[in-house]
């Protein structure tokens, strides 16, 4: 593992590929178990050479913080440490930490386990499908104290799990536990969304004008249809964190709105010039026109001159 110094701070990125690297990231002893294992902050602390670097991580981790102060860094953004705050991290993520100072009785933890732990597992065949390590620190989730027991009650679970003598049950305990964790974070989430649809509703009106600013300005000549990645960055989150709160306001992804929006720009167009399919293609942004077609007969279930004839 390449330890940091001075001179390389700024331009280096570190990569932290194990538990063994991360917990000499973190001042530990060896680990107990290879693949996974439980940092709890109240007993560990960054060590200050790691402070404000860049660090690659080759492991999945979860983060449970308590009213700490400090921040995290992940690409543009900047996410300030709040009470009963958790953020995911994925393998290849890279984010740099800026040091904290925590003044609560019980500061969190972070669970820690390699995609060797569950590979062979089923747990390996869904893990994508929680969204949410894909989603920018700024979109933590923020729990509740009833929330947070029951986490850590499941964390306990999986520490002691490793701790004790490991036998043929051991690992898929700890994975059965992990992906439970991670069932009753995807449950917290929905209820962040559910409890904050003013919020939700306000990004709606936001995606909507800006697709709708997106096309007044004829951008889509230049850029292309819009896609989600744009959509995301020009409203200030991650792709994916857009597309499920949407999902759960409106049952549609962003990538669902956006071909509904230019379906209906398509049937204006179609209904309304004499255009040629080609030149409407053109100019909603597709690059093919036979692209644009086969899209519009997916959606429509006849094809673009099928229903120009209609009118």
């Amino acid at each position: 593992m390449f330890t940091p110094n001075k001179s390389k701070r700024m331009e280096e990125i570190v990569h932290i590929e194990s538990i063994s690297d991360m917990h000499n990231v973190f001042g530990l002893g060896k680990p107990k178990h290879p693949l996974v294992s439980v940092i709890r902050f109240q007993n560990a602390e960054i060590s200050p050479e790691y402070h404000h670097i860049r660090c690659s991580f080759g492991m999945y981790c979860i983060t449970q913080k308590n009213e700490t102060d400090g921040s995290m860094g992940y690409g543009r953004s900047s996410y300030d440490f709040q009470e009963g705050a958790m953020v995911f991290i994925k393998p290849g993520q890279v984010l740099r930490y800026d040091g904290h100072q925590s003044s609560a009785e019980d500061p969190g933890w972070a669970l820690l386990f390699h995609p060797d732990l569950i590979r062979k597992s089923e747990l390996s065949k869904t893990i994508d499908n929680y969204s949410f390590f894909s989603y920018d620190i700024t979109e933590a989730l923020h729990i509740s104290d009833q929330e947070k027991q029951s986490l850590n009650d499941l964390i306990s679970k999986i520490e002691k799990e490793y701790q004790q003598h490991i036998d043929r049950h051991s690992q898929k305990l700890i994975i059965s536990n992990i992906e439970l964790l991670l069932d009753y974070c995807t449950r917290y989430y929905d209820r962040q969304f559910y409890t904050r649809t003013n919020l939700n509703q306000d990004v709606l009106a936001k995606f909507e004008n800006l697709l709708k600013e997106y096309y007044s300005k004829e951008n889509q000549l230049i850029m292309g249809i819009p896609s989600v990645d744009y959509c995301g960055t020009a409203l200030n989150m991650s792709s994916k964190y857009l597309s499920d709160l949407l999902k759960k306001e409106t049952g549609k992804s962003a990538k669902t709105h956006i071909d509904d929006f230019l379906m209906n720009k398509a049937k204006n167009r179609l209904l309304r010039s004499t255009a040629s399919v080609s030149e409407i293609a053109y100019g909603l942004g597709y690059e093919y026109s036979q692209h644009f077609s086969k899209s519009f007969k997916a959606k429509t279930g006849m094809s673009p001159s099928e229903y120009r004839s209609l009118d």
